[in-house]
């Protein structure tokens, strides 16, 4: 018997889409396929494959629109944040097709007479995309557009929250004229996602989720010889220095921590205050976050919508709890947000001050909107506390001293390092984590590096 995934909207909790799981044959098909449709692919001149994935990103924001509200009801996003992805995703698409003749182009290693030597690039092959829900297309667009690009053929395979996102790109594909097989959507269950690395000839995984999702991926390939691109969770820190002004940097560390329900791997968790700021910071702080409106995110007004699903939800109320319970303050009324009820998906936004890393809204990745606040003397214990997390994602300095910033930023153990801005990649720059926010690189020419190989030829031209 076919087994359904069935995805339940956060919105209100009906099932708003099935899809049938492909299993066994119909999987050894589609990653056969694929395998034999990159062979043709790869020799498609880099000038072809750009105007075909120009078409495919033409043909995708014509559907804006639909696209935007089919994610509000797929993950809960407002309504009025939704078409922000759309255009996050043409960004990143656009310069990635515009940086690939530098970024796979012939390297020279110098004049050597009577020899012509040169590195080139050639695709791995095969890539399977395990993308998440909370950014479904800027997270799968870092990788699926550039492995194209480079002459890999892709199979993705979304979160079972988010399956019309696949299936969005599979459409604005096949729009584009690009050949059957170079990209294939597939709906899977784990354990036939285990087998497809384990066992099926896929060159290269590229993951986006939780740090146990990454340990699977791994121990599914630790028998093969292929890499693993794993952009795990995060704990970001925010540290706020004596220099900055107040307004600014609450505004945009609200936004930082709130936007997308704090559904951020990248978003602001954890925040550190110079002591001479900390009572004026924290006062525009929690009134800036009252401000909120939560509820039905369909609705233009609401700005903060539910958590992705109830179990979520409840992990959050459990960090804020164990917190409460542990000496910390609570600065936000529930009350002030009627929408917010127990057992479902919609929470009100909290945040805590009397804080410390003992307890696991300091320490665990929350995903959701709260915030911790701790007031620090100076630039040493800031850096000591930002740096006190088993994550490495990205940082935040809000200062005027750019010179602070950099001395700082080069004692973070972090993937970026941002100074007067926060939750925000930049495609032109490489998007990588340390320690358990995984490893590997996408974006910029160094992504293009992780999706292929390097193959040296040495010719000896006069005998």
């Amino acid at each position: 018997m076919t087994e359904l995934q069935k995805t339940i909207s956060p919105v209100d909790g009906r099932v708003y889409v099935e899809r049938e799981l492909a299993a066994g044959g119909t999987v050894d098909r589609v990653i056969h396929a694929a395998t034999t449709a990159q062979q043709a692919w790869r020799k498609v001149a880099l000038e072809e494959r750009a105007v075909i994935c120009r078409r495919f990103v033409d043909a995708f924001i014509a559907h804006r629109d639909e696209i935007a509200l089919e994610l509000t009801w797929q993950m809960g996003r407002p309504i009025s944040q939704a078409p922000g992805e759309i255009s996050g995703f043409e960004e990143r698409a656009r310069y990635m097709i515009d940086i690939a003749p530098e970024a796979l182009g012939q390297t020279g290693v110098g004049d050597k007479p009577g020899f012509h030597r040169f590195i080139e690039r050639e695709p791995l092959g095969v890539v399977l995309v395990l993308a998440p829900w909370n950014y479904p297309y800027l997270t799968s667009v870092n990788s699926v557009l550039p492995a194209i690009m480079a002459g890999n053929a892709v199979v993705l395979k979304h979160s079972s929250q988010t399956p019309l996102c696949a299936d969005r790109f599979g459409q604005a594909f096949q729009e584009a004229g690009l050949p059957d097989g170079v990209f294939q959507v597939l709906h899977m269950n784990h354990m036939e996602s285990a087998r497809v690395i384990s066992q099926l000839p896929v060159d290269y995984v590229a993951f986006t989720g939780s740090v146990p999702g990454g340990h699977a991926i791994q121990q599914a390939a630790s028998n093969r010889f292929i890499a693993t691109g794993l952009e795990l969770g995060g704990k970001d820190p925010a540290y706020v220095r004596p220099d900055i002004g107040l307004d600014f940097a609450v505004e945009n560390l609200v936004d930082g921590a709130f936007f997308n329900s704090g559904q951020s791997c990248c978003g602001i968790e954890r925040i550190y205050v110079h002591e001479s700021l900390f009572d004026g910071f924290v006062e525009g702080f929690a009134e800036r976050v009252r401000q909120y409106r939560l509820g039905d995110p369909t609705d233009p007004e609401t700005n903060l919508g539910p958590l992705v699903r109830t179990a979520a939800a409840d992990h959050v109320r459990r960090q804020i709890e164990e917190a409460v319970t542990a000496g910390a303050r609570t600065l936000i009324d529930p009350g002030l947000f009627p929408a917010s009820q127990p057992d479902s998906p919609y929470l009100a936004p909290q945040v805590l001050i009397d804080v410390d890393h003992s307890m696991s809204v300091m320490r665990d990745e929350s995903f959701g909107p709260v915030v911790g606040i701790i007031k620090v003397k100076d630039d040493t214990e800031a850096l000591q506390l930002m740096n006190d997390s088993p994550f490495g994602l990205t940082a935040s300095v809000w200062t005027h001293d750019e010179l602070a910033a950099l001395e700082l930023g080069d004692q973070l153990k972090t993937g970026t390092v941002f100074m007067n801005r926060c939750d925000y990649l930049d495609p032109a720059l490489a998007w990588v984590g340390v320690k358990d926010s995984g490893r590997g690189c996408t974006l910029s020419k160094m992504g293009y590096e992780q999706l292929t190989r390097p193959k040296s030829f040495h010719l000896r031209t006069s005998l």
